[in-house]
């Protein structure tokens, strides 16, 4: 990726933020959605591609059991989620990975789908990981409603009432996701046969969608409902108030260990938002109508933090702290002087020194917002061609690999792995989901499971081993005497091209949170109201706020 130059200056661009510095853990658990989230980039393309939405089909009955599609159709190529609606008894609704029964469930299809397809996939989709699907579908999900919220709004709506704002607000969602899978699960296309299409280029393009017509549906299930229980004293909802509703997500341990397992992908999505804060902070001026549109970021920001709630013992200091900062935020812009040389590089200097890590990363999402212009373009730089840069360099020699993990990795070499607080925790794979979990090494058994997400150990044994070994000595020639080391040996070869590959912490310390790699990836999808329920499981809302499919075109629904 190129550095910005500014236009007609021969001063050099603000230098973007070390690795050291934005790949702790405590900072990546801080991230916030920007503009080159993932979900924020999909509805960016399908609004200047003008891609078209209807729902071809809707054959639901009056307890809200049936199936729905709805067609997103592009300039080259049409996608339609299938929607299976059930009845799903109060007792049986969990958001647990081992349910067996949802409200909903999903596929998203490869073009329109026939009758045939529709009865094929009925027979599988509300199996979920039980079933299986074809190469023709691109993902498979569940949703569960929020009984209480889902209720209401329905009773409301029937009576010819729009619900309670407060209670609305209060949850944020009608369904949430317990599962999105995509990229080859369960008999789905695989990600190599799809991300030639423009429309997939970016990661997870293909979940995004499936989501965001997702969140049309829940509403379509809602006001449906409220129809057949009211009939013609029955409303719609308020459009402001569909607005206040993103579909939500449960999640857990299953997500966290992805951004280890992928570095050069984490290197990507890392390298492009520091770049993108790099090019704001090096604009030298800022127009009035920039400035305007920072103000209106920062009071979205301060409105979406006012609503955002969570009782977990981290998070809850830590929207205080977010709170707080912003609004000390908008007291400091009140003396800014915005026609100083470098004004966002002044800002950001002042956030570094007054805000905790929370508001200087909802800072970084702040400046980002008004400049589209400079940071979009930077999305084609977030996917990665991992099957080629894992290639291992067994020509390097010993001295060439040490150093590189005394630069590197210098910040694992002084951990006392023999603590057992240092050691406290192992992860593996669970046998009966394949689903990645975390153990306690003291009171678990299943530690010689254990998967190789220890980086900062591996890296130190790794240097510990090279000591005796000459420095010209080849590395393929340690490796044939200590293959053991081949898979750190690569990571550490990965780590000289991609410096913000690594998170340059302890993964298995006793204090490790695994909340905070699973905020780091759902900031990227574009996720917002993140509320821990434990230090592994966490809810968070997609899509809120954002327009509807029937609001990007004017089709008429069938």
């Amino acid at each position: 990726m190129s550095a910005f130059t500014p236009v007609n200056s021969a001063t050099e661009p603000v230098a973007r933020r070390l690795p050291e510095q934005v790949m702790r853990l405590d900072r990546l658990g801080s991230a916030h959605p920007t503009r080159l989230s993932f979900l924020r980039i999909l509805l960016r393309r399908m609004q200047q591609d003008a891609w078209r939405f209807d729902r071809p089909l809707w054959q639901v009955d009056a307890t809200g059991v049936g199936v729905g599609v709805y067609r997103a159709i592009g300039p080259d190529r049409s996608y339609s989620l299938i929607a299976f609606a059930h009845d799903l008894p109060d007792d049986m609704r969990s958001d647990r990975v081992i349910a067996t029964a949802w409200d909903a469930t999903f596929t998203l299809f490869d073009g329109e789908p026939s009758s045939a397809d529709i009865e094929r996939l009925s027979r599988n989709v509300p199996l979920q990981e039980a079933g299986r699907i074809s190469a023709r579908e691109l993902s498979l999900s569940r949703a569960n409603r929020s009984v209480r919220l889902f209720e209401h709004v329905v009773e409301c709506l029937s009576q010819g009432q729009q619900p309670d704002v407060a209670q609305i607000d209060a949850v944020g969602y009608l369904m949430r996701t317990t599962a999105v899978y995509g990229s080859g699960k369960f008999g789905a296309a695989d990600r190599r046969d799809l991300c030639d299409r423009a429309e997939f280029t970016e990661p997870f393009q293909v979940e995004m969608l499936s989501v965001w017509l997702t969140r049309q549906f829940v509403v379509d299930i809602a006001e449906h409902l409220a129809a057949s229980r009211g009939g013609q004293q029955a409303v719609r909802l308020d459009p402001g108030l569909r607005h206040r509703l993103g579909v939500g997500n449960s999640t857990g341990l299953g997500m966290a260990p992805f951004i280890v397992r992928h570095p050069v992908l984490l290197h990507n999505w890392m390298v492009v938002r520091e770049e993108a804060l790099s090019r704001v902070r090096s604009c030298e001026t800022v127009d009035s109508n920039t400035v305007a549109a920072l103000r209106d970021a920062l009071e979205q920001a301060r409105a979406n933090a006012r609503s955002w709630h969570s009782e977990h013992p981290v998070q809850v200091p830590r929207l205080a702290a977010l709170r707080t900062d912003l609004d000390k935020l908008a007291e400091h812009l009140e003396s800014v002087d915005f026609k100083v040389f470098r004004p966002w590089n002044v800002l950001w200097q002042w956030g570094e020194q007054a805000l905790s890590l929370e508001g200087q990363e909802a800072l970084l999402s702040i400046l980002l917002e008004p400049h589209g212009h400079l940071v979009d373009g930077l999305s084609a730089c977030l996917s990665a061609d991992e099957s080629v840069a894992f290639r291992l360099d067994g020509a390097m020699s010993v001295a060439r690999l040490r150093a590189l993990l005394e630069t590197v990795y210098n910040w694992a070499l002084d951990i006392d792995f023999d603590d057992p607080k240092n050691s406290a925790r192992f992860w593996y794979v669970s046998e009966e989901k394949l689903e990645p979990r975390l153990g306690d090494r003291a009171r678990e058994e299943g530690a010689e499971l254990e998967q190789p997400l220890c980086v900062a150990r591996l890296a130190k044994a790794l240097h510990v081993a090279l000591q005796p070994w000459s420095e010209e000595t080849p590395v393929a020639d340690f490796l044939l005497r200590h293959p053991e080391h081949r898979f750190m040996v690569r990571r550490a070869q990965l780590g000289a091209r991609f410096p913000y590959a690594e998170v340059r912490d302890n993964l298995i310390a006793e204090d490790i949170l695994p909340i905070d790699l699973m905020r780091c990836k759902l900031a990227f999808f574009g996720a917002s109201h993140f509320d821990p329920r434990s230090d592994r499981w966490v809810r968070i809302s997609l899509f809120k706020g954002a327009p509807y499919p029937d609001e990007l075109n004017s089709e008429p629904r069938t």
